[in-house]
């Protein structure tokens, strides 16, 4: 019975469309990267500010879901220690 019940459900979603996107980081956070070019980010919490080595995401360029443009723009980008965007 659970078998057929997924399989039903996999066509539903099939059939619909179904287009989820996980989010960078879960609500009432915000994503950061970390300086150096090293890769990396972290979530913190609205409100408050990054912790070294984290900084801010540039404005405008913050990635909100994984495998958005700004999520893939990043794997081959950082920031330096002059808030400079490097290619990685």
């Amino acid at each position: 019975m659970i078998a057929l019940a997924m399989v039903g459900l996999g066509g539903l979603m099939a059939t619909t469309g179904c287009s989820f996107q996980e989010n960078i980081c879960a609500g009432g956070e915000y994503p950061a990267i970390a300086v150096g070019g090293q890769g990396g980010s972290a979530c913190f919490p609205d409100g408050e500010e990054p912790t070294p080595p984290y900084v801010r995401y540039p404005e405008g360029k913050v990635p909100q879901h994984v495998d958005d443009e700004w999520d893939v723009y990043w794997r081959s980008h950082g920031i330096d220690e002059n808030n400079n965007i490097i290619d990685t």
